[in-house]
């Protein structure tokens, strides 16, 4: 036996921890993951956490049902001070309201016990590989300055993303006629945003949809409706620069002073310019944070020079900066953030479509939260 060889290959295996109290699965899940990973194991939610604050983890699987605490709880507590470990929950506890919390938080997958082998592995290759796609993002946009760079710098830059992005998962052979191919860039783009923060990828989400349900109310173009989902989807893509996020830095606040960093919307417009994208959806991110009374930043428009599109937008985001559940921050209450909202129709906010806004929200409240957890308008299967 070759040991130098054989201690390459385990130094070069991804290490997968196994988080569950019973025994019998802690041992299936061992033998089957063992020839692809080096395994560690948990029977807690404390032994769990000694063992990531003291070696590096790449994915974890995690039971719902610990004997110290809840799974979801630990998932948060994963994702909040070790970001970059992707989580799948395997449970035996299983529901629909279950799964789309622990997506909400940042679970990258959810199998039910008893799992099928083949399921299984198809699930834990995607989630590495995602793994694999986010690494290297968060590596592009910590190290290179060229996005932001000249027009030119930002071609060239926008290139080789797209080049080393597609590039994972596939064969060398593979790569050329990829890096051939016009990509798709909403993969990218989704992905973009969640490796700078989840909270951004999910505040994004939600705000595409709730820009879609106004845009069902009112006479748009098939065209508008396709550049307003996209548009809202990426209104703070100008927030994936080396400034650190915070949901509350990026917050128009109704009440007082707009916080954070106010030149997110005109970085986000000249990032996209590249991509060839439809002019309204670059008009959406550079006028996002626009007031009716022209109060807004980072042009000061008001009323009707502020588009449409946009004025939509600015009440999406809003609504979802009041209502959003944070772990450090109490939301309003759906009718309360409407009754907030329709106080500032007319200085902040468009009052027609305060108004609309607001009856719709109503209308759809009872499935709100379930509705907007997941909700991007890109379907992504392979992640």
């Amino acid at each position: 036996m070759n040991i130098s060889a054989t201690a390459e290959s385990i130094k070069n295996k991804p290490t997968l921890l196994v988080i569950d109290d019973e025994a019998g699965p802690r041992d299936a899940l061992k033998v089957i993951l063992r020839p692809f990973f080096n395994v560690e194991t948990a029977e807690s939610g404390s032994a769990a956490i000694r063992l990531l604050n003291s070696q590096r983890i790449d994915l974890i699987t995690l039971d719902q049902k610990l004997p110290d605490r809840q799974g979801l709880d630990l998932l948060q507590d994963i994702k909040q001070h070790h970001a970059d470990i992707e989580v799948i929950i395997i449970t035996g506890y299983g529901s629909l309201k279950s799964a789309m919390e622990g997506i909400r938080h940042g679970a990258a997958g959810y199998l039910l016990k008893p799992f099928n082998v083949t399921e299984l592995l198809s699930l834990v290759k995607q989630t590495i590989e995602k793994k694999q796609r986010l690494d290297f993002l968060r590596h592009f946009i910590g190290t290179t300055t060229g996005l932001w760079g000249s027009e030119t710098e930002s071609a060239q830059a926008w290139k080789e993303l797209f080049a080393g992005y597609q590039a994972i998962g596939k064969p060398a052979s593979d790569s050329t006629s990829c890096a051939e191919q016009t990509p798709d860039p909403l993969p990218l783009l989704s992905d973009l945003l969640e490796a700078k923060d989840r909270q951004l990828l999910n505040h994004c989400s939600r705000v595409s949809f709730y820009a879609t349900l106004l845009a069902n109310r009112i006479n748009l173009t098939a065209a508008e409706q396709k550049s307003l989902a996209l548009g809202a989807f990426l209104h703070d893509i100008g927030k994936i620069g080396p400034e650190p996020y915070r949901f509350a830095d990026d917050e128009i606040t109704v009440t007082g002073e707009s916080i954070g960093n106010r030149h997110h919307p005109e970085q986000g417009a000249k990032l996209v310019s590249a991509l060839g994208l439809p002019a309204e959806v670059g008009q959406i991110i550079a006028y996002h944070h626009e007031r009716w009374d022209g109060s807004g930043y980072p042009f000061g428009l008001q009323k009707e020079g502020i588009p449409q599109l946009a004025r939509i937008v600015c009440l999406a985001q809003t609504f979802d900066h009041l209502t959003a559940e944070l772990p450090d921050r109490t939301p309003l209450s759906i009718d309360d953030a409407c009754q907030q909202m329709l106080a500032y129709a007319g200085t902040h906010f468009e009052p027609k479509l305060t108004e609309l806004f607001s009856r719709v929200i109503q209308e759809c409240k009872a499935s709100l939260p379930a509705m907007a957890i997941a909700t991007s308008p890109t379907d992504r299967s392979d992640s």
